[in-house]
């Protein structure tokens, strides 16, 4: 199953969002996937050794078999954050592709054992000596959930009638934008020529090779026949919101009902297309529930009452949980640290916006979130060595590079690093002269502006809050005023991509395997370019350089040198500080023992359309 391929805002950090990362769907929400491989340990705090977890991990997917299963049953998860939309195609959080992902799949798909990529809608493909043209054969065994069969031509309409119109803010279009250098040394962008040569295959041209091309094809399809009124008459964007009774997809499961702030029901799909070993239908699971709970303490409760199943541990419940397994009947898995990363982001946009005229930013505080020297000076006062202590209690690691160690060689261990120190990033805020001239405890720049500005971040994640309101204590003994309230993660969202009405923000965002997911973030003329979205031109040289670099790594076939470029791309991030990361959370799951078709890997805990109940 597939997801909208693009990276995601990360919704509150808890079960649903992550279940749908540990299932197949959530491989390729994020168009590259959302799981690792390893990491280096900084202070283990008593975990057991990456490298022994790693191996038992790779080992759990070699000796994996599917075993039939029972049909029947429910998975009940509990979380925290509830979709914004039903509109796979424009969702921008992880909450709603989260529950989407159950629905709508792709060509291919990426194996929740390996990470490599397989056919899915697509049975088959071949692909011309140069890497440009690949041509996909479809299965002719797959329909719509109202019936109707999946064609070639939902393949034509989703590219150039959604994922390509300009009139549709897709997510998805990051992933197929092709930018190459033209004959005069400028960037130019081309898309790929998607056409349906009959109704069953499917041809498709790039522009320039394309690395991640096969991974790519994961992002969803969409039904012509449903939506393509909605595209010729304007009102695809406003089509099926959280009030649409009906999903149409091709996946595994569909919507049976959504009560806000109780429940999303998914409903096995009778005429899914694949079959187990004895050529009975899946999935085998009826249901899978999402229950809908206002923090991350509500999530706990549901899991130990017995009411959700899997259960996404953070550090502070490890204690608590390990001596339950028994008695619970669950088991505790590790699998290292995760891709999803939380951040503290300045608003860099230097734009007016288009109805007052005002500034997004107010002038003097816009000054000193583009000073470099500003940022790094914040970098060095946040104590991450505390946030993993006294908030995830030893089950995180500090995290420096914007690649997680988790994607394996594409991480570069040797970006510059900003150890906690006060007496450093006083020394450079003395540095810019900004002293606290009137002895209050704040800072105030060389105009006489005391350095104080608003700090957000999300309702219902404990775990953040509690980050943010360190880094609130942290600038505070540097001098600098930080005012921390809490938003609903959907007005975090509509701030970050639409009204840009905010100043410094702490938030979350997934990744994969692949470092080309973050694309929409890292490229500048992208819309989740946090600090400074939609950029014409880049704004700064670092930004531009950066932007080359991901392209190039796009389009690098060899894999070393793809490796060359996202290291350098890694060390520009990390001088410029555009966003200043805290910590890698350790990957924890608590699961029941009630589940078969499971194991833990690198990757994921299972493939959700295999995975069937034993105590029926």
């Amino acid at each position: 199953m597939a997801g909208n391929s693009s990276t995601k805002w990360n919704a509150p950090l808890d079960m649903p969002a992550r279940l749908a990362r540990i299932s197949l769907l959530a491989l390729l929400t994020a168009f590259l996937g959302l799981v690792l491989t390893a990491c280096a340990d900084d202070g283990d705090g008593g975990r057991p050794d990456q490298a022994d977890v790693v191996r038992q991990l790779r080992q759990n997917a070699a000796d994996f078999e599917y075993a039939i299963g029972t049909p029947g049953g429910v998975l009940p998860i509990a979380t925290t954050a509830e979709p914004l939309t039903f509109n796979l195609a424009i969702a921008t959080d992880a909450s709603s592709s989260g529950v989407l992902g159950y629905l709508f799949e792709g060509l291919t798909e990426t194996s929740w054992l390996t990470d490599e990529v397989e056919p899915a809608l697509a049975e088959s493909w071949q692909h011309s000596d140069d890497g440009m043209t690949w041509t996909f054969n479809l299965r002719r065994d797959v329909n719509w959930h109202d019936g109707r069969p999946f064609t070639a031509h939902d393949v034509d309409f989703t590219f150039n009638r959604i994922i390509y119109n300009p009139d549709i803010p897709a997510s998805g279009r990051p992933a197929f934008h092709f930018r190459f250098l033209n004959d005069r040394g400028e960037w130019e962008e081309s898309p790929m020529t998607v056409a349906a040569l009959d109704d069953y295959t499917v041809q498709l041209v790039l522009p320039v090779p394309f690395a991640p091309f096969l991974r790519s094809m994961g992002t969803s399809i969409y039904p012509r026949h449903i939506l393509e009124k909605h595209v010729n008459d304007g009102t695809f964007t406003s089509t099926w919101d959280i009030a649409t009774a009906e999903i149409i997809g091709t996946g595994p499961f569909t919507i049976d009902s959504y009560v806000p702030g109780d429940r999303v029901v998914m409903k096995r799909n009778p005429n899914y297309w694949l079959r187990d070993d004895a050529g009975n239908s899946l999935p085998y699971l009826e249901e899978v529930v999402h229950l809908i709970v206002p923090d991350l303490e509500a999530d706990l409760a549901k899991f130990q009452s017995e009411e959700s199943d899997v259960h996404g541990v953070l550090g502070q419940e490890l204690s608590l949980l390990e001596p339950l397994q028994e008695e619970g009947n669950f088991t505790i898995f590790r699998r290292g640290p995760g891709f999803g990363t939380t951040f503290l982001g300045f608003n860099l946009n230097s734009g007016h916006n288009p109805e007052s005229d005002q500034p997004y930013v107010a002038s003097e505080k816009l000054r000193w979130f583009q000073t470099k020297e500003f940022r790094q000076a914040v970098a060095h006062s946040i104590d991450k060595g505390r946030i993993i202590s006294d908030v995830q209690h030893g089950e995180a690691y500090p995290q420096w590079a914007s690649i997680s160690p988790a994607a394996g060689d594409f991480h570069n261990p040797n970006t510059r690093r900003y150890e906690y120190d006060l007496g450093k990033a006083n020394e450079i805020l003395d540095e810019l002269g900004w002293i606290d001239t009137d002895g209050n405890g704040i800072r105030e720049d060389t105009d006489g502006n005391e350095i104080e500005f608003s700090l957000v971040t999300n309702m219902g994640n404990d775990v953040r809050e509690s980050v943010t309101r360190l880094i609130q204590e942290n600038l505070e003994q540097v001098g600098i005023r930080a005012n921390f309230r809490l938003l609903e993660f959907g007005d975090l969202v509509s701030q970050l991509t639409g009204s840009y009405d905010w100043e410094a923000m702490v938030i979350g965002f997934t990744g994969g395997p692949d470092p080309y997911s973050g694309i929409n973030f890292w490229h500048s003329s992208e819309p989740l370019h946090l600090w400074h979205p939609n950029q014409s031109q880049p704004a700064t040289e670092w930004e531009a350089a950066i932007d080359e670099l991901y392209i190039m790594a796009s389009q690098e076939l060899d894999h070393d040198k793809r490796v060359e470029y996202y290291h350098r791309a890694q060390e520009i991030a990390s001088e410029n500080v555009p966003i200043i990361y805290t910590t890698l959370s350790e990957r924890i799951s608590a699961v029941r023992n009630v589940f078969g078709n499971m194991t833990p890997t690198l990757y994921s805990l299972w493939d959700i359309r295999y995975l069937y109940r034993t105590d029926q």
